[in-house]
């Protein structure tokens, strides 16, 4: 939930870029696409058949996909923006939050599980609720000082969670078609463990913070 998320992942990926003062560099206009594809994720996630459950995976796929290429663009070419670096992170958190929200909408039962409507519902909202956390501390943090931004930069164990999080999505979604049924408890397992990464992520930055604030008492 892009850290960042690939999401706050890709956010520092933009600055410094010599085309900063433009609004749609190419880098935004990909961004700008996976904004626009989440209305048809929640369009097609809806239409009960095989063409459905395909599109809905591959539009979640195309959009982690994106989320990458428009960072890499971004560095390789120096087509960072102020813009891009504000909806990258916002792009990435509302495509994981639209397909995580789906899938509780319809919970699937494997045998393995059982009818467990809380088996996604729990993780779900661990995984949200950091994020819309995080996006808070970080509105915070930047309103603060230098100090307390370098606290919460995206680090490792962020791009973990991030990766960890858009597999699972993918198999989850995927799964939702009866040839790839068996997937299932893999990606419930991935998704818990994205959920945990989040959780510990969350945890690491708040120390973080916590130090910097004790340094300056």
């Amino acid at each position: 939930m892009g850290e960042e998320d690939a999401a706050e992942l890709d956010q520092n990926s933009y600055n410094g870029g010599e085309d900063s003062s433009k609004v749609l560099t190419l880098p935004t206009v990909l961004t700008l696409g996976r904004v626009a594809a989440v209305s048809i994720l929640v369009a097609t996630f809806y239409v009960d058949c095989w063409w459905g459950r395909t599109a809905t995976t591959s539009i979640f796929i195309a959009a982690a996909i994106t989320d990458w290429l428009d960072g890499y663009i971004a560095r390789k070419m120096r087509l960072g923006s102020a813009f891009g670096a504000f909806l990258d992170p916002v792009a990435d958190k509302l495509m994981v939050a639209a397909t995580l929200i789906l899938l509780c909408t319809k919970p699937m039962d494997a045998v393995v599980f059982g009818p467990v409507p809380w088996l996604v519902t729990v993780p779900s909202i661990a995984i949200i609720g950091r994020e819309i956390t995080m996006s808070a501390v970080r509105e915070w943090a930047a309103s603060q000082n230098g100090k307390l931004s370098k606290a919460v930069a995206v680090n490792s164990l962020g791009k973990w969670k991030t990766a960890t999080q858009m597999i699972a999505l993918t198999i989850l979604l995927a799964s939702r078609d009866s040839s790839f049924e068996r997937l299932l408890p893999p990606g419930i397992g991935l998704l818990y463990v994205s959920a945990g990464l989040s959780i510990w992520s969350l945890v690491v930055y708040m120390r973080q913070i916590v130090r910097v604030l004790l340094k300056k008492k």
